[in-house]
């Protein structure tokens, strides 16, 4: 009997742990989900008979030792720094390993010896990364395949709140992944290529640079800059192209509010502030401003930042509690920390939220002479707050390769990413008898 063993049991996990539930039961196979949190894992795992719950801690190497050799092939949903940790057991154990995260550099030293005792390790096959890399190779692929010269290629992903839901939320936007990561992004470098120019976006103009897109049926979307696109030119085989850019999805209005944040510095993650444990909303945003016992707090954010006291802005400042006298409720921390957990109050889901996944990829190319234009789009809905759009996106491509890999429809060894066919083209085909279809449109 084959052995699934998950290790990490968070909100990208549901739809994961359902989805291998449902194929154990067919195949007779079992699963163990372990997590830090024994209740949190008992309840992913719904009471099933094939499924089994267990408290781990990933700083026990002898727990995760003794869990990894009883497996024939384990998935990570934990924090993404863990991953190679437990793929260091795997690749010693000979047991292969699939993540929905980046691959890290650690991640890439095990690629010689993961290849010498025949394991796969496979990465960023979720949603952003993943979902992204396989419905843009498959356009991409179709592209060369047909002789024609792909000249520009554009990328966007958001998790967002459905339309209908919250629809008091000026910020049209709730917490549907790791907030810490909301909070902490654009922090790294962003860099593209637009029109054979190489570009650069430092930090503090990040979310002023944004372009818009309109999604029919979803109306108007404002993308930034996301990370490093040039990476991606070697990963995908674009070497020559003229435009590559990578970029994440707000509704309009966001980046511009956000950016008060960042113009203030109350994104930074890299000291802790004083006087937490009494400190309140107001008086946090206020220590970011210059010292006047005459202005209002409204007043000197206004005049900082350039703002209407009655705009836009100020508003969504203002919804998301920004100048409450409320306290913060932590003892320390710093400025990312203290605003994530303001941020938290507003933003965490309620049980009848419905989030919502938008992709946009936009590919041109030339046909002999001819100019031609493709957009691929997924709009994802989700349930609930337990069910959401988010978890099913991230947690279902992953789902499907283990069950590929159980079944021996993949036989790579090393360290990989879903770019090639015999791994994209399953998934996607059945992502889309899930109801996940990408919708290719011919614009030029």
């Amino acid at each position: 009997m084959k052995l699934i063993l998950v290790l990490g049991a968070g909100r990208s996990a549901t739809s994961l742990i359902d989805y291998l539930i449902k194929e154990c039961s067919a195949h007779d196979w079992k699963l163990r989900v372990g997590d830090y949190s024994l209740d949190l894992a008992k309840n992913k795992c719904n009471g099933s008979e094939v499924a089994e719950a267990f408290q781990f801690d990933i700083n026990n190497h002898d727990q995760c030792v003794s869990e990894v050799e009883r497996a024939d092939i384990v998935i990570s949903m934990l924090p993404a720094n863990y991953h190679p940790l437990v793929a260091k057991v795997c690749v010693e154990k000979g047991v292969h390993m699939l993540t929905a995260s980046y691959v890290s550099n650690d991640m890439k030293a095990l690629d010689e010896e993961a290849k010498k005792k025949g394991v796969f390790l496979l990465n960023e096959c979720g949603l952003d990364p993943g979902i992204d890399h396989m419905s843009a190779m498959q356009v991409i692929d179709k592209i060369r395949e047909a002789g024609h010269k792909l000249t520009a290629f554009e990328s966007f992903t958001g998790g967002l709140l459905a339309p209908g839901t919250d629809d008091d939320n000026p910020w049209e936007y709730k917490f549907t992944w790791n907030p810490r990561n909301v909070v902490l992004a654009g922090q790294g470098i962003v860099k593209f290529i637009q029109e054979d120019k190489y570009k650069y976006i430092p930090y503090q103009k990040l979310f002023r640079r944004t372009e818009q897109v309109h999604i029919p049926g979803y109306g108007y979307f404002e993308g930034y800059a996301n990370r490093d696109s040039l990476k991606y030119l070697d990963v995908y085989g674009l070497r020559g192209i003229s435009t590559i850019y990578r970029g994440t999805f707000r509704r309009p209005g966001f980046c511009r509010t956000w950016d008060i944040f960042v113009q203030l510095g109350a994104t930074d993650d890299t000291y802790e502030m004083e006087g937490v444990g009494e400190m309140t909303h107001r008086e946090f945003l206020n220590s970011f401003l210059s010292y006047n016992p005459h202005d209002s707090v409204e007043l000197k954010l206004a005049h900082y930042m350039g703002l209407d006291l009655e705009g836009p802005e100020m508003h969504r400042m203002k919804w998301v509690g920004m100048f409450d006298k409320e306290l913060v409720g932590l003892d320390k921390g710093t400025p990312a920390q203290i605003l994530e957990h303001i941020l938290k109050k507003k933003w965490s889901l309620e049980p009848e939220d419905r989030d919502m996944i938008v992709m946009w990829h936009k590919f041109e190319y030339l046909e002999g002479d001819i100019k031609r234009e493709i957009h691929s789009t997924l709009v994802a809905v989700g349930d609930d707050a337990t069910n959401t759009a988010m978890a099913k996106t991230v947690g279902l491509p992953v789902a499907i390769a283990a069950k590929m890999v159980l079944k021996g429809e993949i036989k790579e060894t090393g360290v990989h990413i879903p770019i090639k066919r015999e791994i994209y083209n399953p998934i996607l085909n059945e992502l889309e008898e899930l109801g996940f279809e990408m919708s290719e449109k011919q614009v030029l």
